[in-house]
């Protein structure tokens, strides 16, 4: 079958019910799988870089740098903005305010949720990471012309934006 397509026959020997799969996604050209690739990848090699430079991990620089463009915002916000999950960010805060990177407190409009912003080692920390973080991001993109940069950019968002399609998808129905 053709490399063209999401879905492919299967390899010769592929187990399944009938000791063949119907049918194996084509990792090279199965969007999601190219994109869950791709950020794992960044997110471990960052990781290794900005915890021996900086002591922190990809998951703090991405609280980090959203602070820096939002000071003074909730968990909730962090977790909406960034995609984590509310217990792992809670940990993450938590460990950040230890440390002195932010500052976490009562929000004055409304006292049950937090205010979370950055200290002056914060700040600090932050402006140390952009420059290896910005590096990092000339080189993944310099094999693209200028262009196909805006290109690229324009079509991520624009998935970014259609997120919402997938909700539910595959989900069983109660009705039927």
């Amino acid at each position: 079958m053709s490399r063209n397509k999401q879905a492919r026959a299967p390899r010769a020997g592929t187990a399944g019910r009938s000791g063949r799969a119907e049918q194996v996604l084509d990792l090279d050209r199965y969007v999601p799988a190219l994109i869950t690739f791709i950020a794992n990848k960044l997110s471990r090699s960052a990781t290794v870089v900005y915890q021996k430079r900086f002591g922190v991990n990809v998951t703090e620089w991405r609280i980090l740098s959203l602070l820096a463009i939002e000071p003074e915002i909730s968990a909730a916000r962090i977790c909406h903005v960034i995609g984590f999950d509310k217990g792992p960010v809670s940990r993450t805060l938590a460990g950040m305010e230890e440390r002195g990177l932010v500052s976490i407190r009562a929000d004055r409009q409304d006292g049950r949720t937090h205010s979370i912003s950055l200290t002056a080692k914060g700040f600090t920390t932050h402006d140390q990471v952009i420059a290896v973080a910005l590096e990092r991001e000339r080189r993944l993109l310099s094999c693209l012309s200028k262009p196909e940069r805006e290109t690229l950019i324009g079509l991520l968002l624009r998935v970014h934006g259609n997120l919402d399609a997938v909700k539910g998808a595959g989900e069983i129905n109660d009705r039927d």
